[in-house]
């Protein structure tokens, strides 16, 4: 690597106070970092603690917890690629190139559109370029459908950066989560192309199949409280003319059907929520009350049984959709989650009661982790409030003075 330091000190004069980049210098300030630690010392006086955690080794960790996630998401859209032409028993190679081919594009278009923001705004306030989008920019491929256009997740991307990060201030500062600000953005700008049926494969005029859409588990779901049809029902029903045991518990557990690009796999988002908990990136609180409250609501509406939809096993409200998904990356969100240890278990709770009770009644939005997230993320700060306010009054009752 002494020949790339070499390269950017040669250049590094240029990028300082008096050179002709000077205005791109946090531009280049991002990239040294990105790759190089700082060689920069503190000159204050005084007790000085060493972490190894900061927000880059911070942000890197996420991305790597998301790794398992992404892999599936190649290989799943490639496979049901295969399925919808009638090859099921496609080689892993051609399946994992014809899932790249669809999914690297997306990411690719994620970072572009977001870094680009990142970078200009980083030029005209003259502020460094922190590694907030680093994440962001996984997690919102990761929430499409795989048949996005790509000029849709730019402009997403765009706007969920300017409106939900920019605007407030920047890393750290923002009250929404950026990754399902893009999404939500999409979902009520562009409806038919992010919700309901979602894309499994498209060819051409000289392929078997010129298109193909199928169902997801919740737009079934959805469609079952108007039929009056039994859920599990609906599910084998659908499942037997695409593919046995389609939505089956187990094969839902796995992943193996359509839906967004990298949230179909429970597997996966808990092999992620390891990474994130052990090594203390993410809460296990919100994301075990997130599973809590889900479940609990499932029970309570299995009890009230007021149309198909509610009858539905609770079970599986914790496997369908992208419940595991948003728990472990998005609820967990340091910025825009609950940050006292109650708040955590009562923000995390909502999340997951909110939605089922979306899935249950709303069948215009059958996905309620969505809207469930970012309605509480805007309830976060009250949380905290009252609980630390609930704090102090337990501490003055105690007090002696």
């Amino acid at each position: 690597m002494k020949f790339l330091r070499d390269a950017l000190d040669k250049v590094k004069p240029n990028f300082e106070k008096g050179g002709k980049w000077e205005k791109f210098y946090y531009i280049y300030e991002a990239h040294e970092t990105l790759l190089f630690a700082p060689n920069e010392t503190t000159k204050a006086r005084g007790v000085q603690i060493r972490d190894a955690i900061d927000m880059k080794r911070l942000m890197m960790t996420v991305i790597i917890s998301l790794v398992p996630c992404l892999l599936f998401a190649i290989y799943n859209t490639g496979y049901q690629h295969f399925i919808a032409i009638g090859q099921p028993d496609a080689g892993i190679f051609d399946i994992l190139l014809s899932g790249a081919i669809q999914v690297i594009p997306i990411v690719a278009v994620s970072y572009i559109a977001g870094l680009g923001i990142e970078f200009t705004f980083a030029t005209i306030r003259k502020h460094e370029i922190n590694e907030g989008f680093l994440v962001s920019g996984m997690l919102i491929p990761l929430v499409m459908p795989p048949d996005i256009p790509l000029w849709q997740v730019a402009l997403a991307t765009i706007f969920a950066v300017i409106i939900a990060k920019e605007a407030f201030g920047g890393t750290g500062m923002n009250i929404l989560n950026v990754a399902l600000t893009a999404r939500a953005f999409l979902y009520f700008a562009y409806p038919s192309d992010i919700s309901g049926d979602v894309w499994t494969y498209i060819g051409d005029a000289n392929q078997a199949v010129a298109g193909f859409t199928g169902a997801t588990p919740l737009s079934i779901g959805a469609q079952a409280v108007a039929t009056g049809e039994n859920v599990l029902a609906s599910f084998n029903a659908y499942g037997a003319g695409w593919a046995d045991g389609l939505f089956s518990f187990s094969n839902l557990f796995w992943g193996f059907y359509p839906g967004s690009i990298g949230a179909t796999s429970v597997l996966m988002c808990l092999i992620g929520a390891a990474v994130l908990v052990a090594t203390g990136a993410g809460s296990w609180k919100i994301i075990l009350s997130v599973f809590v409250g889900a479940y609990g609501t499932g029970l309570l509406f299995n009890a009230i049984g007021a149309n198909e939809f509610m009858l539905m096993p609770a079970h599986y409200h914790l496997v369908i959709g992208g419940l595991a998904f948003g728990a472990v990356y998005m609820a967990t969100d340091p910025v825009s989650a609950a940050q006292t240890e109650v708040g955590k278990w009562i923000y995390g709770f909502m999340i997951g009661l909110l939605t089922v009770l979306i899935r249950v009644f709303n069948p215009a939005y059958p996905e309620g982790i969505m809207l469930a997230i970012l309605f509480m993320n805007v309830f976060a700060p009250l949380i905290d409030y009252y609980v630390v306010n609930a704090n102090k009054k337990r501490r003055l009752q105690r007090a002696t003075v």
